[in-house]
């Protein structure tokens, strides 16, 4: 499933922004004319490569360590020039020594990120923007339109269990991490952009230097609530017929049927899977941030994608598969946003339904207990079963059990 993501995702971004790799059957220009300039690059080179487009720079990285000038007293590095210890460290040719015992720590110079600074900048800032805020303008144009879903004929007074204080913990735990984490992480890509000219550099600096304090602490709650909400929930909302039903008559948000449901109708089984399934690949992601160079994802992926032949489904090149380590960051910063977006989106309209859009259904997450209507009007298959249980138990009551209800 993650590949197949990953797949999507690299179509993505080799659409947004150019990877210096051309799409088949476009003509490039012809290489500069570099007489005029001695075989040195000329203005026309750096435009292109600005512009994202493949050029062949033997002429530089084949230049390194040349002979030295007629007169190494004017070189501020005796026989050798400046030019060339730079280029060397480009192309990671240089004669580094470092302190770390891991190999990336020689790679100084990375100028390939320039497209993932742009799309970071560009498309990711601009369409996870609007896609946030378009979602918060369509449930404001929703409420308007259908109001508050209402308790029909009132709340009848008296109670009935919904969750258990240990379900409600790991909710808590789940969603309080994720808005530190959604909260923290807009900051870090949206400060300098807007908090800057309103709040100022010290305290946007000061800002993100908390920020992510919090963002990489934080995450380790935001997993484990994952796990916990997984581990007891996820038979509940496995697909069932009763979904069929609930589809069919909207959930009850239009019209007035409400349709029956077990302890998790089918909109909630749409929540908790997509929470699942972006929650654990946003993780992964972030582990992979967390520990960076050790936990590589893109350039295994990418190989295995193009013995498929998946580029070549939509007319694209192969994928590439040498990534430096910088390289292989800069994809996992992408994804992790680009899935970070999608989920908090999906969470904004869960936390909308859970609040302002019905009432009673904070309750459930509040102190656990809801209205005896409530559970009826929106839960009728399981508060039935909940109902025959508590007969049995008055009748026999050595036959009471600590199984959740269904």
């Amino acid at each position: 499933m993650l590949r197949h993501l990953l797949a999507l995702f690299a179509l993505v971004l080799m659409t947004a922004a150019p990877l210096g790799v051309a799409a088949q059957g476009t003509l490039l220009p012809p290489e500069p004319d570099r007489s005029a300039t001695g075989g040195a690059q000329t203005l026309e080179d750096i435009m292109r490569r600005q512009a994202g487009i493949k050029i062949d720079d033997s002429f530089r990285r084949d230049n390194i360590g040349g002979a030295a000038p007629e007169a190494p007293e004017l070189g501020t590095r005796g026989g050798a020039s400046d030019p060339d210890l730079w280029r060397a460290l480009r192309y990671n040719e240089a004669d580094v020594r470092a302190s770390t015992i891991n190999p990336n720590g020689k790679v100084l110079i990375q100028d390939g990120g320039m497209w993932w600074l742009s799309f970071r900048r560009g498309p990711l800032a601009t369409y996870g923007g609007w896609l946030l805020l378009g979602t918060i303008g369509i449930l404001a144009v929703f409420f308007l339109l259908r109001g508050r879903i209402k308790i029909d004929g009132g709340k009848a007074g008296s109670t009935v269990q919904r969750f258990k204080w240990i379900e409600r913990f790991a909710h808590w735990t789940l969603a309080g991490s994720f808005l530190l984490l959604g909260f923290t992480g807009l900051f870090t890509l949206f400060g300098r952009k807007y908090l800057v000219p309103l709040l100022g550099h010290e305290f946007n600096s000061t800002l993100l230097h908390y920020s992510k304090f919090i963002h990489n602490n934080v995450s380790w709650a935001f997993m484990l609530g994952l796990i916990m909400v997984f581990v007891m929930w996820v038979w509940h909302n496995i697909p069932d017929r009763t979904d069929i039903t609930w589809f069919a008559q909207a959930g009850g948000i239009i019209g007035k049927k409400h349709p029956p449901a077990k302890k998790f109708n089918a909109g909630q089984k749409i929540i908790f899977w997509s929470v699942i399934l972006l929650g654990a690949s946003v993780s992964v992601s972030g582990l992979s941030l967390l520990f960076p160079f050790d936990l590589p994802l893109f350039a295994h992926t990418f190989s295995v994608l193009n013995d498929w032949g998946v580029p070549g489904w939509f007319g694209r090149d192969a994928f590439p598969v040498q990534l430096a380590p910088q390289e292989e960051m800069q994809f996992a910063q992408l994804w992790h946003a680009i899935v970070a977006f999608l989920l908090m989106a999906v969470i904004i309209g869960h936390i909308y339904i859970g609040t302002l859009g019905m009432e009673g259904a904070y309750d459930a997450m509040g102190s656990g207990q809801v209205d005896e209507n409530w559970a009826h009007q929106h839960h009728s298959i399981w508060y039935e079963k909940v109902k025959e249980r508590e007969a049995a138990e008055a009748r026999n009551p050595a036959s009471k059990t600590a199984t959740p209800a269904e």
